[in-house]
């Protein structure tokens, strides 16, 4: 699907579902991390302010990058994607930053 977007509208933009990102880090993660691992997460996407939400990135990746790798690495390869929805107004940061209707 991305490629022939990009194909047909070259200047398009992507951004990654925050909902579906969340859960396959979470699932990179043991049981027991994943109710705080979430919470931390829900603090990029939920920040007033890309600046806020790039600090917390960070945070999220340092805290964990040590210990569990591949869920900083789920998380932090779609990191420009995940972000572009700072780059809009943010009325629509809601329904930019989820691939499912009912949450937006």
């Amino acid at each position: 699907f991305w490629a022939a977007l990009e194909e047909v509208y070259p200047e398009s933009r992507q951004q990654r579902c925050w909902m579906h990102k969340t859960m396959n880090v979470l699932n990179c993660l043991p049981k027991s991390l994943q109710p705080k691992a979430k919470q931390a997460l829900h603090q990029i996407w939920q920040a007033n302010t890309r600046e806020d939400a790039e600090k917390a990135f960070d945070l999220f990746l340092k805290t964990d990058e040590p210990k569990y790798p591949k869920a900083a690495l789920c998380l932090d390869k779609d990191r420009d994607e995940l972000m572009a929805f700072y780059d809009f107004p943010a009325q629509h940061g809601q329904s930019m930053r989820t691939s499912n209707p009912i949450e937006s």
